[in-house]
């Protein structure tokens, strides 16, 4: 299941996506900052660790995702999704896709840009002045569909393909999770949440075991897709395809 940040969490994860998205600075002509390696960082001794400025690295990613090209490279990937779900329809039985939700069939990108891109599970949400607490985020059911995907989804259905969304959203949230897709246009077999109390090592291992479910239900998973790692590791399906996220990062 997904776990609320540590400390330093939010810290760590904008780090992570400032290194990810590269020296902004250095972009725009100006030098990035050089600071020495952390402690057990992999850099052999006296090797600076060059980190962009925090807050010209938020502003690049705002830009990028205001620009479309997000969305433009979320379309890419299911793209390649698509034709194989068309291919595989007819080819095997009880064909199925498997989805993830955030950051996947719905955009949280309001929730996270009133926290300049920070990822703060807990509190209230105020999207005018931040912060937003992605969970009561989830419960308002106001996030959007992410169009590329719900085209996606809806093509897999006119192909007789059952789509199963699968996520580690907390079991109190999966009734607004269900009302949010189903508003934003989503047809779908079943939304699977982990159950009540229940605790996995990792997101992925519950999502592994849901499509093992699955599979022994003698459904045929031909694709599935997530924006995290955790969202396809672990096998249970014939493709997996991974959306771009240059905000956070689930382990």
């Amino acid at each position: 299941m997904r776990r609320s940040p540590r400390p330093g969490t939010v810290a760590t994860l904008v780090l992570v996506l400032a290194l990810a998205v590269g020296c902004t600075q250095a972009a725009r002509g100006g030098a990035p900052t050089a600071v020495p390696a952390a402690p057990g960082a992999p850099a052999a001794p006296g090797t600076p660790l060059v980190v962009p400025n925090l807050w010209d690295t938020q502003a690049a990613i705002d830009a990028w995702i205001k620009s479309g090209r997000w969305e433009a490279e979320v379309a890419s990937v299911t793209a390649q999704a698509g034709g194989w779900i068309e291919e595989r329809a007819k080819a095997v039985s009880k064909p199925a896709i498997v989805l993830d939700v955030d950051e996947t069939a719905l955009s949280n990108w309001p929730a996270l840009r009133a926290n300049r891109w920070a990822r703060i599970v807990d509190g209230p949400c105020d999207l005018e002045h931040g912060p937003c607490g992605l969970r009561e985020w989830q419960k308002s059911g106001k996030a959007q569909a992410v169009r590329p995907v719900l085209a996606l989804a809806r093509r897999a259905r006119q192909l007789g393909v059952a789509v199963f969304f699968v996520v580690t959203r907390p079991p109190e949230l999966m009734e607004a999770t269900r009302r949010n897709l189903r508003d934003q246009g989503y047809e779908f077999t079943e939304v699977i949440g982990p159950p009540k109390d229940a605790k996995y090592p990792s997101s992925s291992d519950f999502k592994a075991g849901a499509r093992r479910k699955l599979l022994n239900e003698g459904w045929n998973v031909v694709a599935v897709i997530g924006d995290q790692e955790t969202d396809l590791a672990g096998g249970f399906g014939e493709r997996f395809y991974k959306l771009p996220n240059p905000v956070y990062r689930i382990r």
